[in-house]
């Protein structure tokens, strides 16, 4: 195993200082680490799947095709996150997103199958689903909530504070469509707020 994959796997499994040590090494054995390269998915749309990923390094994005063929950003992923379509994930029903590599990417894999057998061995490991879940449940809501209380411009603002290290990582096209926008629209909204 490569050096900074040995240090991704600890950095991971430091946030799991609450299991014993049998559940520790349990969820040690269950995970594999994996490199991707720049614009190869993690999965695609019509496709289960079967591993959940957590970033180390690197920025993924998730789409939709629209009726009209028009990719759709719903969301990035980045360093220390979850790379997930987490309600298709937990039922293994196929994605209706895309999760696409913007750089290249490394991550931490566990396979639903071992999830499961964690749940089942170690009621306390029913602690990681819920983690995850919360976390992929708290993005959603901001976003859906963005679209219903917030103008473009706030939208953006809410961006930039909420994500700066992303402003240089994700191209306008990818960020106007994010904040369901045109190209345009967020350039003008930029060049106002410059004005400032």
């Amino acid at each position: 195993m490569k050096p900074e994959h040995q240090k991704y796997l600890e950095n991971y499994l430091q946030q799991f200082s609450h299991l014993t040590p049998e559940e520790l090494e349990l969820l040690q054995s269950q995970l594999s680490i994996k490199e991707y390269g720049q614009k190869e998915f993690f999965f695609e749309s019509g496709e289960v799947q079967t591993t959940m990923g957590y970033v180390s390094k690197g920025l993924l994005r998730r789409y939709y095709i629209n009726d009209k063929g028009k990719s759709i950003t719903t969301g990035f992923v980045k360093e220390n996150e979850y790379a997930t379509d987490y309600p298709a994930f937990i039922r293994q029903k196929p994605s209706k997103y895309h999760m696409e590599c913007l750089e290249p990417c490394t991550i931490i894999l566990l396979s639903y199958k071992d999830i499961q057998q964690g749940y089942e061995q170690f009621k306390s490991n029913e602690r990681y689903g819920r983690l995850i879940a919360e976390q992929v449940l708290t993005i959603q809501t901001d976003r859906t909530e963005s679209f219903l209380f917030e103008t473009a411009e706030e939208r953006y603002l809410n961006f930039v504070k909420n994500h700066p290290e992303l402003l240089n990582r994700v191209s306008l096209t990818h960020l106007s469509s994010f904040l369901g926008i045109e190209r345009q629209s967020l350039s003008r909204i930029r060049s106002k707020i410059a004005k400032k």
